[in-house]
């Protein structure tokens, strides 16, 4: 017995080591194994590391002798090779597991091995439009920008802070996306301004681009006298147009509306809505983007009541991801309470980072 306890009490330092090692060297192996996806330009130009994302247009690739990510434009690209597994969409709204086989893109000309399937689908470059490595944990699909803006004069004290953000995540079949837009203004012999939006929404996507789409919305505005709006919706929406340059799609549905007014106009309702909106996002225009959005409410239970809200963002992306972002938002109620406006608008100019 006491011979079995000395022999174990030797291996157990070397079977430490040994493990230790052989961890090591997996990890080691893993890591190469993920970063030998190759790119070749039409320039001639060649790329080994690993692929992470294409979206929007543009290709980001990681390697191993670059501090930072390199982003390619995906028409540029002439070949690919790749064994990773691909979250990849379609022009026509189809979403694959599939795999980018080697030298796949070679003359505009595309062959992916659907893993779920098990068959091979041949297609165009420009009929891919968004392409996601399914290896990558929570926080590779997360999409985040903050933009913030100060305006500052001596002339009665004059403050006004805006901030703009977005929060987005991908899944397979389905995404996140958030919103919070603030602007606060103060200024001595003058009440204090205030205007707040925010979003969340999930869209489930379905075959031939069409979606699902559930929302939530929230304003607070002064102009309107408005203390706090809340809208939820629930529409079916398809994208018409689904390409690396830009997206253009619509969506109806139903929404319930819940309003809260400043206590002095005594205005509180509640609503049930019909709404109709378009969506036009734009981003091969060198470093701008552009994404605008426009919504009309028609009231089911309030005669000839009707509700707008427009918004645009115009993006200048500036190196190391960080942008300058103008934006407008415009809001329209055609019978709002007594004694409140019927429009508001805002614009902002802000300076920002994006994950």
């Amino acid at each position: 017995m006491t011979h079995t306890k000395n022999w174990l009490s030797n291996l157990t330092p070397r079977f430490h080591t040994t493990l230790f090692w052989v961890v090591c060297l997996c990890c080691c192996f893993n890591a190469r194994a993920q970063k030998n996806d190759t790119i070749i330009l039409k320039n001639k130009d060649r790329l080994i590391g690993e692929i992470k994302e294409m979206d929007k247009g543009v290709l980001i690739i990681e390697t191993d002798y670059s501090d930072s990510d390199f982003n390619v434009k995906w028409l540029d690209i002439k070949k690919l090779s790749s064994q990773q597994t691909f979250l990849i969409t379609l022009r026509n709204g189809d979403r694959l597991n599939s795999m980018l086989q080697t030298d796949s893109i070679n003359g505009g000309r595309v062959v992916l091995y659907d893993v779920t399937e098990k068959k091979y689908i041949y297609t165009s470059v420009h009929d891919i439009v968004y392409v996601k490595s399914v290896k990558q944990g929570f926080i590779s699909r997360l999409d985040a920008s903050l933009s913030l803006g100060v305006n500052l004069t001596q002339r009665d004290n004059f403050k006004q802070f805006t901030m703009r953000s977005t929060l987005g995540y991908t899944a397979n079949y389905w995404s996140l996306q958030g919103s919070y837009n603030a602007i606060k203004t103060k200024q001595d012999n003058s009440n204090d301004i205030s205007r707040t939006d925010a979003s969340l929404g999930l869209r489930v996507f379905l075959k031939h681009d069409y979606f699902l789409n559930l929302s939530g919305e929230l304003l607070q505005n002064d102009e309107q006298q408005l203390d706090m709006r809340v809208t939820t919706k629930l529409g079916f929406g398809k994208y018409f147009v689904h390409t690396n340059k830009l997206y253009f799609g619509g969506v109806v549905g139903g929404a319930w509306n819940n309003e809260r007014y400043e206590p002095i106009l005594n205005a509180d309702r509640n609503s049930a809505e019909a709404f109709g909106g378009i969506e036009l996002n734009m981003f091969d225009i060198k470093d701008f983007s552009l994404l605008t959005n426009a919504v009309v409410y028609p009231s089911l239970t309030e005669k000839h009541r009707v509700r707008s809200d427009i918004k645009l963002d115009l993006k200048y992306d500036l190196p190391l991801e960080f942008f300058i972002k103008f934006g407008f938002t415009y809001n329209y109620d055609r019978r709002p309470p007594e004694g409140a406006s019927k429009e508001d608008y805002v614009l902002q100019a802000t300076f920002g980072w994006e994950l």
